[in-house]
């Protein structure tokens, strides 16, 4: 029996690779093909509940919210309770006329002054420095909510990245198998050609040559899916196992470039917390502000007192109320140099959101770039594949009847290993850089992938805090 009648054709074997390749980034099945797929939409909702970056912002939200009752104290009476006790002793003499003369008398007294009572006080006006308190701490909730959504989106899209380069990897390092088996065959193929003097000893070291360098790329793919596998788990939360394909985004995009800019310039979070930011800037001018208005207060007191001006059993009871009223004239300066910084941290945030604004509007930009870009690569790559694989069947046509070397064939097949590896990778950029695009202009969120998951609701805990005059435990109990 010849050699061409005991191994698979090098056509069929050329068939093998290429349906793992074309569907879209062939699925990663590390549990086998009975196992149920892992969808990215799957992937991104437990993302969503279980990231430990979004879980910290949203604790870091909770936090900013008690910045609101904390102003609100401002407008509340300052209440103390107080108390005192000690020991006084006196002695000497009393010196009393009498008919005769005066009489000389020591004496001795002990006593224990002691007293108790309770004091509140109610501020009336401190130069609306507690309104725009308030109106300042709101203004850092709300800030607090965007930087929750962007660090929701830019997490979002991490675990995008996450899933297709796993399926990329996964994808490549399959095509390094096919072409190890490849490779593998053609070495035999051409072992036994040497054997009857159809080809020479070079032929046999090329292909031994490109088997070892398949081999090694193999092994460096491996690792490059390995630490993919372990990004994975970092932001997903859990192991991959059967990832399902992708496809781009199409229907939350922008149809153009100016809708986009549009788009972003409105509802980035990174724009809207600077925004806010600004709100915070201003107002702190006015809190500094009043500390220049007049300060008005009332204050009450109760008090009783035992033993009261070194009297056994004497006691004293008071109560009184008293307003105050405080103008200031001149402190030193410091006031005036608070406002001033005030109005210098003002400008610095108006820059920095524009400095944001023009940051927000080149990200936009590069990404419509890179994924039109990618729309064009994937199909110039799918071309590329289609063009070396009628390449690489006629190189071997033609090899079997002497018209070409066994170089030929190894450079074709090389080709045709590079063409569908840049195809994976084209794919595999085509769906990140839609992503990329929808986060840039403010919109990669839950309710825009449609995750099946509760959203979270940062308006619950700042509702339930708000108005909270007293208490040592959170809403969440701890």
């Amino acid at each position: 029996m010849g050699a061409s009648e005991t191994r698979p054709s090098v056509r069929t074997l050329g068939g093998v690779i290429r349906p793992a390749l074309l569907a879209t980034v062939a699925a990663f099945a590390i549990s086998g093909p009975a196992a149920r797929a892992e969808t990215l939409s799957g992937a991104l909702a437990k993302a969503y509940v279980t990231n430990p970056d979004i879980n910290s912002q949203r604790a870091a939200v909770r936090q900013t919210d008690e910045s609101v009752p904390a102003a609100n104290a401002g407008y509340l009476p300052k209440i103390s309770a107080f108390g005192n006790a000690g020991v006084a002793h006196q002695n000497g003499n009393l010196i009393s006329p009498t008919s005769t003369g005066a009489s000389d008398t020591d004496y001795a007294l002990g006593t224990l002054p002691r007293g108790y009572g309770v004091q509140a006080q109610q501020t009336i006006f401190d130069g609306y420095q507690t309104m725009n308190k308030i109106r300042s701490a709101d203004s850092q909730v709300l800030g607090a909510r965007e930087q929750l959504r962007n660090t929701e989106q830019n997490t979002l899209l991490s675990g995008v990245t996450a899933y297709m380069d796993v399926l990329q990897n996964s994808a490549i390092v399959e095509l390094d198998k096919n072409n190890v088996e490849v490779l593998k065959e053609q070495l035999r193929e051409t072992k036994d050609r040497f054997t009857v003097g159809e080809v020479t000893r070079t032929d046999v070291a090329q292909a031994e040559a490109s088997l070892a360098s398949a081999n090694a790329q193999l092994l460096t793919d491996q690792a490059v899916l390995e630490g993919s596998v372990a990004t994975y788990r970092q932001v997903i939360g859990d192991q991959p196992k059967t990832l399902a394909p992708v496809k781009p985004l199409a229907k939350p995009l922008p149809r153009t470039l100016p809708e986009a800019v549009n788009i972003s310039q409105v509802e980035h979070p990174a724009i809207v917390a600077q925004q806010h930011g600004v709100d915070v800037a201003l107002l702190s001018i006015k809190i500094a502000e009043g500390a220049l208005y007049p300060q008005a207060s009332v204050t009450g007191q109760l008090a009783q007192s035992y033993d009261v001006n070194a009297t056994p059993g004497q006691r004293l009871f008071s109560a009184q109320i008293t307003g105050q009223l405080t103008i200031p004239i001149y402190q030193g300066g410091a006031e005036y140099a608070n406002i001033r910084q005030s109005k210098e941290g003002l400008s610095v945030q108006e820059l920095k959101a524009s400095s944001t604004r023009d940051q927000i509007r080149q990200n936009v930009v590069a990404a419509w770039g890179r994924f039109q870009a990618a729309i064009g690569v994937v199909k110039a790559a799918r071309a590329s594949v289609a063009a070396n694989e009628v390449a690489l069947a006629g190189v071997r046509e033609e090899a079997k009847v002497g018209q070409r070397t066994t170089l030929d064939v190894l450079n074709a097949q090389q080709a045709l290993l590079s063409a569908r590896t840049q195809l994976v990778r084209a794919e595999h950029d085509q769906v990140v850089f839609s992503y990329s695009l929808l986060s840039t202009i403010g919109r990669l969120n839950a309710p825009t992938l449609g995750l099946a998951v509760e959203e979270y609701d940062p308006r619950v805990h700042y509702d339930q805090v708000k108005n909270k005059w007293i208490g040592l435990r959170t809403p969440d109990g701890k």
